[in-house]
């Protein structure tokens, strides 16, 4: 099988999206039954942190143990990595001693030179421009909760980062529609834009961009490697908190969602994120359960 990686949210087509899902709802539903599911026994994830990490670290180290492998973690402070070694060198080396390898890191053509390198499958784990993986668990969430996303509208309240980046490309692939309101200054960058136009309507008020809305989604203001910015960022964004006055806009039934770590009082009120309609700690499972599919289908193909 030819080497396959996930870098960004459209490397994959929506059959296999759909073949994901499928396998996932299986695993998860076997790690809920205390079934055994190793399907990927003596194998080895490598992880390669340059960013911190609490989700994705667990999610990923779990998840390979789950399936009856091995994960290994590496920091840049502690490998060769972090005193200089080329990227493409360490691809080279990493990539005849395991059978995939996660990266979180910063931008991303780090990742990119690492693949274009790599022996095995590589995942993005997060970069500055794109989060695949989070949105990969955001969509099978909300088709848990709500059936299918096909032609649905997703809010994106707050800074244009990683997440939403990911979040248009998903819109691209499944078939619904973004509507994003970013604070003047910390607007969309189009060259990181690969939807179609007609995927997303861009918003002045926060609050517009919520109504009817099926899902409201937001992140914290200042990303990791940005917080020289925070001060300036928490005036920026002062009106873009997801409030119940927002939710109350969107569809009565909406979702919301949070990437986590969340700042109450912040991007998110707390009677939002604590509230009836907050599905995060689903959202956050469900990092487990999808990356469990998509690790073992890069290591083993479809399986019957």
């Amino acid at each position: 099988m030819a080497i396959k990686h996930f870098l960004q949210f459209s490397d994959f087509t929506l059959d296999e999206f759909e073949y994901l899902f499928e396998r996932a709802h299986l695993i998860k539903r076997k790690f809920k039954n205390y079934e055994p599911h190793h399907t990927l026994l003596d194998r080895t994830l490598v992880m390669v942190f340059e960013k911190n990490s609490t989700r994705t670290r667990l999610s990923f180290e779990a998840g390979m143990h789950q399936l009856g492998g091995a994960a290994i973690y590496l920091n840049t402070r502690d490998s060769q990595l972090g005193r200089g070694e080329p990227v493409e060198d360490a691809a080279q080396v990493m990539s005849r001693m395991c059978d995939i390898i996660m990266i979180r890191t910063f931008g991303q053509d780090i990742i990119d030179r690492f693949a274009a390198n790599s022996r095995v499958p590589v995942i993005n784990g997060l970069t500055n421009e794109h989060h695949p993986c989070q949105v990969l668990a955001d969509v099978f969430t909300y088709i848990e909760h709500r059936g299918s996303i096909v032609g649905k509208t997703v809010a994106w309240i707050g800074d244009a980062n990683n997440m939403l980046y990911s979040w248009l490309q998903a819109a691209q692939v499944f078939g619904f529609h973004v509507n994003v309101s970013t604070p003047k200054g910390y607007d969309i960058d189009p060259s990181l834009v690969t939807a179609n136009k007609s995927r997303y309507t861009v918003f002045g008020d926060p609050s517009d961009a919520c109504v009817g809305a099926d899902l409201v989604t937001t992140d914290v203001w200042t990303s990791m490697g940005f917080e020289a910015e925070n001060a300036a960022r928490l005036q920026a964004f002062d009106g873009w908190i997801v409030d119940s006055a927002k939710m109350r806009c969107a569809h009565p039934d909406a979702l919301f969602m949070h990437c986590l770590p969340a700042h109450r009082g912040e991007e998110v009120a707390a009677e939002v994120i604590d509230g009836p309609q907050s599905v995060v700690w689903d959202e956050a499972e469900n990092r487990l359960h999808v990356q469990k599919a998509l690790l073992e289908y890069l290591v083993l193909g479809r399986l019957t």
